[in-house]
């Protein structure tokens, strides 16, 4: 099989190659082109795309790449798992998933700028992910640091690390916020990326760190609660029919505004209405 995806690789784009070399295609082939080139050439090559937008192999939710190759072709590897949970968190900045995330992506980009061909430099990535298998499969409980006081002081000194950064609340947070509210009214099917490209996150990133600054709710989650809460209000003005409410929320119908409706509440609109506004 032929895979194609964006020239430059680095975390995912490297990755990906491995994976499937030594679980899925030993003879795979890859291309890397500028990204403008990628479905076109992979048409012409009869190549498989990858981590781009809108293709199959690519990001879902929190997951990377790697992480859908293991699900698609049920790579059940131990090692591969505790290597995937790496991979994600270089690939997206979330460097807490593992002690290894931000080693991997300092290596990583420092070989990208060393490295300007990119054969080449998938070749010393199949060489640093072998490593790195490796150390997941036979080396895991293995420290470099043997003496018990040494220990003790790296134990004390990742939990004020980790406690200073549980005070400190991202800008993008905040900002986030106050755009929601800005919007909620007139743009009631806001999206994860018009707020990624707004407040230029990474939505994958977004998605993952959304829920510990609002109230332990995914973004659509909270949006989708925002949504109900105004249904509400347009309820008790008691102006609207259900299907305009429907539609002032941002819900494509009624019955999906139904759904979610009692899915929040507990009540359809129809039964929270008699029961639970105020007569007039």
């Amino acid at each position: 099989m032929k895979w194609i995806t964006r020239e430059r690789p680095k975390i995912d784009r490297l990755a990906c190659p491995w994976l499937i070399r030594n679980f899925i295609d030993s003879d795979a082939e890859f291309i890397f082109v500028p990204f403008e080139q990628v479905l076109t050439n992979a048409e012409t090559f009869g190549a498989i795309p990858y981590d781009i937008p809108d293709v199959e192999y690519t990001h879902y939710d929190d997951q990377c790449t790697f992480d859908y190759f293991i699900k698609k072709h049920k790579i059940d590897d131990p090692a591969v798992s505790t290597i995937a949970n790496i991979v994600r968190g270089a690939d997206t900045d979330d460097h807490a998933l593992a002690s290894q995330c931000a080693g991997l992506w300092a290596i990583s980009a420092g070989l990208s700028f060393n490295i300007k061909d990119d054969m080449q430099l998938l070749e010393m990535g199949m060489v640093l992910y072998d490593a790195l298998y490796s150390w997941a499969r036979y080396l895991q409980q293995e420290k470099h640091t043997q003496n018990s006081s040494e220990s003790l002081l790296l134990d004390v000194y990742r939990k004020f690390l980790a406690e200073k950064s549980a005070q400190k609340k991202p800008a993008w947070a905040t900002e986030l916020k106050d755009l929601i509210q800005d919007q909620i009214d007139t743009n009631m099917n806001l999206s994860l990326q018009d707020v990624s490209k707004t407040l230029q996150v990474h939505p994958a990133y977004l998605s993952r760190e959304f829920s510990k600054y609002f109230d332990n709710h995914s973004f659509g989650e909270y949006i989708r609660k925002l949504r109900i809460e105004k249904a509400v209000d347009l309820l008790n003005t008691r102006r609207y029919s259900l299907s305009e409410i429907a539609y002032l929320t941002g819900f494509s119908d009624q019955s999906h505004f139904t759904r979610i409706f009692k899915k929040q509440t507990g009540l359809t609109p129809s039964v929270f209405k008699k029961t639970k506004l105020k007569p007039d």
